[in-house]
C-alpha cells in the first residue's frame, strides 16, 4: 500500500512540476501600467444659477471622475472665477486654463465660422445640430477651426429652441422693430439692427432693473426656465416665440490642444463619452421643465405672442443676406457655410416629410381630442 501511495504521489508530483513548466513557457501579458493621475480646471461662462447648464457641467467632470477611477479630475469654475465669462476662450486657447465650457458664437469676431458651433438664425433644431455635428462632418469642420487657436472642442449641452423673447409692447409688424432698445446678441442682433432695432449690450443682472425702468424695450434670454431664474416675466408682459436667432443652441466643451495631446487614448475616449452624455443630459432637462414653467407664466398673466409672418419672412431673408456677405468676405465662412447649408437643405427635406407631418397632427390633437392652439 506503502509503495502504490508513493507511485501516486510521484506521478501527480511530476504532473504538477510538468504544467508549471508549461506555464513558464506560455508568454504572460505585460501588466498594464497604471494611468496617470491627471487634475484639471474648467473655466465656464455660467454663473451658477444657471443651474440646468451648469448641471450639465458637472455630468461631464463627474463622469471623467468615475470612468478613469478618480485618476483624471476636472473641477468647473463658474464665469468670473478662473476668466471673464465671454473670455474662457481665450484662456483655454493661450493654455492659462486647461479646458472650458462655453458658446463659440460669443467669439464670433475671431472667426465668424465659430458661430456654427453653436447656432445660426433659421439654421438647425438640435436634433438636427446634433446629426450635422456628428454625422454630417459639422465638427470636423469646427476642428479644423478650434485648431488654429490651439483648441479642440466637442458638444457638450444644448437648450433646444429658445424663445423670442421678453417685450414691455407689442410688436406685430417689421414696422413696430424700428427704434426698439433690445438686448440681443451675436447674428441675431445683427439681424435685428438691420430690422431698424438698437441693440444693446447689458449684463445679466442689469436686465430687470433697465426693463422695468424703461431704458430698454425687449430682451432675449434662453428659455421659460432660465428666465424664471431672472424673474423676467415681472419686468415685461409680452413673451414672444419662436427664438428664430437660436433654434438649437449648442454649448460646447473647449480644451488646450497641449493638454489633449498629453492625455492617454483611453482619456480621450472617456472625455469625448462624457462630453455627449452632457449633451444629451441637458437638452432632456430643458424640455423636461420648460412646458411646466411656461405654464405657469401663463397663469400668472403674461401674454405668449407669436412673431407674425411678415416679421418671419423678412428676418429669415435678411438672415441669408446678411450669410452671403460674411461668405464673401471670410473664406473659412464661406467653406463651412457651403456643406453646412447643403446639409441643411437636404435634412429639411426629410424632416419635413418625418417629424413635421407627425408634430402637425400630434401638437393639436390627444387621443382624438383637439387641444389648445398656441396663438
Amino acid at each position: 500500500m506503502k509503495r502504490r501511495n508513493i507511485l501516486k504521489y510521484t506521478t501527480i508530483g511530476a504532473a504538477g512540476a510538468s504544467l508549471n513548466a508549461c506555464r513558464k513557457k506560455i508568454p504572460q501579458p505585460p501588466s498594464k501600467p497604471a494611468q496617470p493621475i491627471i487634475n484639471w480646471r474648467m473655466a465656464t461662462s455660467w454663473d451658477r444659477y444657471f443651474e440646468i447648464l451648469f448641471e450639465g457641467v458637472e455630468t461631464l467632470c463627474r463622469s471623467v471622475s468615475t470612468m478613469t477611477e478618480g485618476r483624471f479630475t476636472i473641477t468647473p469654475y463658474p464665469g468670473g472665477d478662473l476668466a471673464p465669462p465671454l473670455e474662457v476662450f481665450d484662456a483655454v486657447s493661450k493654455g492659462t486654463v486647461e479646458c472650458c465650457h462655453t458658446n463659440t458664437f460669443y467669439s464670433f469676431q475671431k472667426s465668424p465660422a465659430l458661430a456654427f458651433g453653436t447656432t445660426l438664425p433659421f439654421g438647425l433644431n438640435a436634433q438636427q445640430q446634433n446629426a450635422w455635428l456628428y454625422k454630417g462632418k459639422g465638427l470636423d469642420a469646427l476642428q479644423k477651426i478650434f485648431s488654429e487657436f490651439n483648441l479642440v472642442g466637442f458638444p457638450a449641452g444644448n437648450s433646444g429652441t429658445q424663445m423670442g423673447g421678453w417685450f414691455r409692447r407689442e410688436i406685430n409688424t417689421v414696422a413696430d422693430l424700428k427704434n426698439l432698445r433690445m438686448r440681443l446678441p451675436g447674428l441675431g442682433g445683427q439681424i435685428m439692427s438691420r430690422l431698424g432695432v438698437n441693440v444693446v449690450t447689458i449684463a445679466g443682472q442689469d436686465i430687470v432693473p433697465a426693463l422695468l425702468e424703461g431704458s430698454i424695450d425687449a430682451v432675449e434670454w434662453i428659455g421659460p426656465y432660465d428666465d424664471d431664474t431672472l424673474g423676467l416675466q415681472r419686468a415685461a408682459p409680452y413673451y414672444y416665440y419662436p427664438g428664430w436667432w437660436e433654434p438649437g443652441t449648442t454649448y460646447m466643451v473647449l480644451v488646450n490642444q497641449a493638454e489633449w495631446n498629453k492625455l492617454p487614448s483611453d482619456y480621450q475616449a472617456i472625455f469625448q463619452t462624457a462630453a455627449a452624455e452632457a449633451n444629451l443630459k441637458t437638452l432632456a432637462r430643458y424640455n423636461a421643465v420648460n412646458g411646466e414653467i411656461l405654464e405657469r407664466f401663463l397663469l400668472g398673466g403674461t401674454k405668449l405672442m407669436p412673431f407674425s409672418r411678415e416679421i418671419l419672412d423678412t428676418a429669415r431673408k435678411t438672415a441669408f443676406e446678411l450669410y452671403e456677405e460674411i461668405a464673401s468676405q471670410d473664406a473659412t465662412f464661406r467653406d463651412v457655410y457651403s456643406q453646412w447649408q447643403a446639409f441643411r437643405e437636404q435634412l429639411f427635406e426629410w424632416n419635413r416629410v418625418s417629424t413635421l407631418s407627425f408634430t402637425d397632427f400630434a401638437y393639436t390633437t390627444i387621443d382624438n381630442q383637439e387641444i389648445g392652439v398656441l396663438p
